[in-house]
């Protein structure tokens, strides 16, 4: 059995499950892909606490449950928290470059390439 998480661990991971999966999970489901001795119920009032601060959507399926998929694919967050972590930098140049010459291989070349689409 786990420890105690950290306050926010456990709907970080509960995200992270449903970004991972291929199609909405239920919360059996979810609780499956954490491999985790949690009940069902812990995993379930995580789930509700993430819809409702928009987290995560859901559907109703045949019965009483619902399936939860993220709101936002793994691409968003990424952006999301680069934007976020420029917001308090200042000059954002230094920091855009240090990112920027730290990239190798294909990752600077899709940069390039799409810095190129975008100019265009």
């Amino acid at each position: 059995m786990r420890g105690h998480r950290a306050h926010g661990a456990l709907a970080a991971e509960v995200v992270a499950a449903l970004a991972a999966a291929e199609a909405p999970l239920s919360p059996a489901e979810v609780q499956a892909a954490l491999g985790s001795e949690l009940g069902e119920d812990k995993v379930q009032a995580t789930l509700v606490r993430l819809w409702e601060i928009g987290v995560v959507a859901r559907r109703p399926v045949e019965g009483r449950g619902h399936v939860y998929w993220p709101m936002r694919d793994a691409a968003a967050d990424a952006a999301s928290r680069m934007r976020t972590a420029l917001a308090g930098r200042r000059p954002k140049r230094a920091a855009l470059r240090q990112f920027v010459t730290s990239l190798r291989g294909v990752d600077a070349d899709r940069l390039r390439a799409l810095l190129v689409r975008l100019r265009s």
